[in-house]
């Protein structure tokens, strides 16, 4: 098949300068909110994902498998583990063993202590920093106990609608009616534990007035002689009198993700009607396009160019033309959506503007080329080529 060479769709173009710049702004906008809607998806799972260490097991109550913070444990569990499964991992003589208090409070600044918003607070010891080994200190230091002192996640203040200088190291805030101070801030790149509140585990105990803990977090060990999950679930079995259950916690935070999947499926299907009335609009504006170039088609066609060569070069000039707005799309969604914070129940996380999120624009930029330039192409070359040629 003899076809027409690429340079004549490249020349084309510049037909019509105004009908360019608007497709482009079209694909521009539908590609940008595919991106946008994709790295929502990919920040909350992977956000998920990255909350868990792979070797990390979650000892919790019966029948709270779904959510730390219905739990209840004795707070004697955490010493319990210790003494009783050997090969956890240590470093110093210090077992990777971490009881921990979740629980969702109230949390405003300045004038929002009326109307302040919930937000996960999690009591911890030191040894929540080594179990959880994405967990960084960026400033400050970790709260002490008995000094009403917090530590703030570094999207903590996205999670309650405030600005970051809100959590500034000295900062005061307001918590179930009383006031304490940002001892430090937290950093947990792409968890959502970036959108967290720390406090030592004895003071959240004393705000809730609970002596239970909600679980208890350890790392199992590696090499020879090391402690398998197997281990910590015998632990659960036979200690029946502590009504107490273990899980990996990866596998939590998978359930909640699972959890989370009519939210990211709301998402898909909203930018994808957006993304169809978009194309739409460009099948009107190809259709217009195209209207005006059928007497040049039927030339075409005189001088011995298949049906099928002018389809493949009027699609091409579609191509080029969405595939320019995708380009100019991530561009944006690189320099202005990446790294975005967005709040949800579970804290805040990031866009994630990902090697697949950038794949997924370009394939709708070139998806739009092609499903936008076909249907009027199709329906200009119906015509027979006496009619092409003599209109206007």
């Amino acid at each position: 098949m003899k076809t027409l060479p690429l340079d004549y769709a490249v020349r084309n173009l510049g037909r019509s300068w105004l009908r360019l710049a608007l497709s482009v702004l079209g694909s521009v906008l539908v590609v940008l909110l595919i991106l946008g809607a994709g790295g929502f998806v990919r920040g909350m799972t992977e956000g998920l994902r990255r909350a868990a260490d792979p070797r990390n097991v979650v000892v919790l109550g019966v029948g709270s498998e779904e959510s730390f913070e219905r739990s209840e444990i004795p707070a004697s569990t955490a010493s319990l583990i210790s003494a009783s499964v050997p090969g956890l991992h240590s470093r110093m003589g210090v077992a990777f063993v971490s009881p921990e208090v979740h629980a969702q409070l109230s949390v405003g600044v300045g004038a929002a202590n009326d109307t302040g918003r919930l937000i996960l607070i999690r009591g911890v010891t030191p040894t929540a920093v080594l179990v959880h080994s994405q967990v960084q200190i960026i400033e400050g230091r970790l709260p002490q106990p008995g000094r009403d002192e917090i530590l703030a996640g570094r999207l903590a203040h996205i999670k309650l609608g405030l600005s970051a200088s809100a959590f500034a190291i000295g900062s005061k805030v307001h918590i179930e009616g009383r006031d304490w101070t940002v001892a430090g801030r937290l950093a947990a790149p792409q968890s959502v534990i970036d959108g967290e509140i720390w406090m030592a585990l004895t003071d959240l105990k004393e705000l809730t007035k609970r002596t239970t803990d909600s679980c208890v977090v350890a790392t199992l060990g590696a090499g020879p002689g090391a402690a398998e999950f197997a281990d910590v679930q015998a632990f659960c079995r036979q200690r029946l009198d502590l009504e107490i259950t273990s899980m990996m916690e990866s596998s939590y935070y998978s359930k909640l993700a699972d959890f989370f999947a009519p939210i990211r499926a709301v998402t898909w299907i909203t930018a994808g009607l957006i993304a169809m009335s978009g194309l739409f609009g460009g099948l009107n504006t190809m259709y217009a396009a195209f209207a005006s170039r059928v007497r040049e088609i039927g030339m075409l066609q005189c001088l011995g160019f298949r049906r099928r060569a002018i389809v493949l070069s009027l699609m091409q000039e579609s191509c080029l033309t969405t595939l320019s707005g995708a380009l100019v799309a991530c561009v944006i969604a690189l320099l202005f959506l990446d790294g975005l914070a967005v709040q949800f129940s579970m804290g805040a996380f990031g866009l994630r503007i990902d090697a697949p999120v950038l794949l997924l624009g370009l394939g709708t930029g070139l998806l739009l080329g092609v499903v936008g330039a076909l249907p009027p192409a199709l329906r200009c070359l119906r015509l027979p080529i006496p009619e092409s040629l003599k209109s206007i």
